[in-house]
């Protein structure tokens, strides 16, 4: 297989370090419900993985959660709950979301707050090695002494500028240096160390989760574009420095953004489509479908029409299972693998595997109107579609069988949430949607559909 790396600006063949693939991807900072681009990220890189066990390798898959930073605190304050509180509720939503979205869990979920023994110790020995300085409580890095800082995002050091995520601060030696840790604001959640109470700076904590869980030199490290600089610039400062072995991540797999019109969909330009109003007018499936068309290093305009469009995709892909008691002869399916796997080594080409995915469907049917023993060209586009974590099955048209069974989850729905038992409210919710049907909630009445 070969991956493009953003460290080389290359194609590059995945040799793995050692017998596991380390997989570390950039996680969410949950001070709001999920959205679009956080799911179209956790799909690309669950599909990277469902490959790579597809090939044999074992992975170890490490996702972070960033519970503590600046807009945490603020969203916090403006709920009047803790810190802790937005972070548990916002990751329990994530968490079912992933799973209706049919996303593999991470192996481990680190979450910044739980690691502050290891971040405290790498901060310790970037001082000790004259890399790091304190100034009255809070610590950063001294940029210019890493002689290669820039080399992911392909800058200087001069060319670049302090902005972004990071804190400008007269103090500072250098406008470029970046905070390791923060000295306690007034009110704000805080921990002990050698330089009082604190909390850490925004990318300390995946350099030392990184080191903790996979090691110092890992195979992949993931993320979206918009972290190339400076989150992904200054973890490979820090942890390189921390270490003397780099590289700190062999191949560095960044994908696109979603946008929105001409923007990129974002929280803080407000023009984001929450990952549950997605699920309300679609199904994960198609969503999922939706991801995969588009090569997972280009941009995604996040649009209606080509929702609905995948919606009927997807249909076309479930039909090709309807069982066949056809007999003469059997369909030869040969190549079609091949030509799959063709697509997912060059560097995870999803558009045109999903096209092998068609082109075997439309096989499948003519086959079938041939009366061609079509079961194990069906078991291949099944088996094809799980390595994408697509769910597919063929669903026969009982909805008026199951209308008053779903009519009765409704009303324990309504009920559920009139004595404000959100969460198993939600999880009727979720449940339907995941088996194939959709809610629409308008004011004093609720309505449903066969997805």
């Amino acid at each position: 297989m070969k991956l493009y790396s953003t460290l080389s600006g290359t194609m590059e063949p995945l040799i793995p370090i050692a017998d596991t693939i380390t997989l570390y991807v950039c996680g969410l900072t949950p001070y709001s419900e999920a959205h679009v681009g956080h799911a179209m990220r956790a799909v690309i890189f669950d599909v990277l993985r469902r490959y790579l066990e597809y090939q044999g390798h074992d992975v170890k898959h490490v996702e972070n959660v960033t519970d503590i930073d600046d807009k945490m605190i603020a969203r916090a304050a403006e709920e009047d709950i803790t810190v802790k509180e937005l972070s548990e509720r916002n990751m329990k939503l994530y968490m079912r979301q992933m799973a209706l979205l049919n996303v593999l869990p991470a192996h481990i979920y680190p979450k910044a707050t739980e690691e502050i023994p290891t971040i405290i110790e790498m901060i310790q020995r970037l001082e000790t090695k004259g890399i790091a300085y304190d100034i009255s409580g809070d610590v950063y890095f001294r940029v210019r002494l890493n002689k290669d800082y820039g080399k992911l995002s392909h800058r200087t050091v001069d060319g670049m500028r302090a902005g972004a995520r990071m804190e400008i601060d007269k103090r500072k030696e250098d406008s470029m240096d970046f905070a390791l840790w923060k000295s306690q604001k007034p009110d704000e959640p805080a921990w002990d160390s050698p330089w009082g109470k604190g909390r850490p700076g925004w990318h300390i904590e995946c350099s030392a989760m990184v080191s903790k869980y996979l090691g110092n030199n890992i195979d992949i490290h993931g993320g979206g574009q918009d972290l190339i600089f400076p989150h992904h610039e200054n973890e490979i400062a820090q942890t390189e420095s921390f270490s003397d072995q780099p590289p700190m991540a062999r191949f560095w797999v960044h994908n696109g953004m979603v946008q929105l019109g001409e923007d990129k969909m974002s929280k803080s330009l407000g023009n984001i489509v929450s990952l549950q109003d997605a699920f309300d007018s679609h199904s994960p499936n198609a969503l999922r479908l939706f991801f995969l068309n588009s090569h997972y290093r280009s941009p995604l305009i996040y649009r209606e029409d080509i929702l609905e469009s995948q919606e009927r995709a997807l249909e076309r892909l479930q039909n090709a299972l309807e069982p066949s008691d056809s007999t003469s002869g059997m369909l030869d399916v040969t190549g079609f693998e091949d030509r799959f796997v063709q697509a997912m080594d060059d560097d995870l080409n999803t558009p045109r595997a999903l096209a092998v995915l068609f082109d075997l469907r439309r096989e499948i049917n003519r086959a079938r109107d041939d009366n061609q023993d079509v079961t194990s060209a069906q078991s291949l586009l099944a088996h094809l579609g799980s390595v994408l974590g697509l769910q597919l099955d063929y669903v026969t048209d009982n909805s008026g069988d199951v209308a008053p069974l779903v009519e009765l989850l409704i009303k324990t729905r309504a009920g559920l949430r009139s004595a404000k038992q959100f969460e198993a409210a939600d999880h009727i919710r979720d449940r339907l949607t995941e088996l194939g049907y959709t809610l629409e909630d308008t004011p004093g009445d609720t309505t449903w559909k066969r997805s």
